[in-house]
């Protein structure tokens, strides 16, 4: 699998990069999807580099997690964002200068990753891996959760 475009997250009000894509909620009537002839998007939306055919922007705002857009396949109606009470997991948010690149999935290493651990839509902890290169080979050794 082709490395894959990173989803974007509004943190502190500042756009970041996120090296994690959130399923999208089933059957949620304001995710609609489009029909080839409605996608208005760049070329690698729909690419190897993307194969979910979509690009999220997702906001934590006063602890809890939300969908504010997507471009793509899919696009969020009304306008409004959606509190992700559907998602639970952790957000994995690269930092720093990249180590390692791996041509899959979110799989590049990079000196910091920053962890939000999601609970239905609501943040429960944080926590920072310091990610450094061993002596051996490129393996990252980082601090267990």
């Amino acid at each position: 699998m082709t490395a894959q475009i990173h989803e974007c997250l509004i943190l502190n009000g500042e756009e970041i990069s996120m090296a994690f894509c959130p399923l999208l909620p089933e059957a949620d009537p304001r995710i609609v999807e489009l029909t080839d002839d409605e996608i208005d998007c760049e070329n690698i939306i729909l690419s190897t580099a993307c194969w979910r055919q979509y690009v999220g922007t997702w906001e934590i705002k006063d602890d809890k997690f939300f969908l504010v857009n997507l471009i793509g396949r899919f696009k969020l109606a009304d306008g409004d964002p959606l509190f992700a009470d559907w998602f639970t997991g952790t957000l994995k948010i690269p930092d720093g200068k990249m180590l390692e690149y791996v041509h899959m999935g979110y799989e590049s290493v990079y000196e910091r990753e920053v962890q939000i651990r999601i609970e239905k839509g609501i943040v429960m902890n944080s926590k920072t891996i310091h990610n450094q290169m061993d002596d051996a080979n490129k393996l990252p050794s980082g601090e267990e959760w």
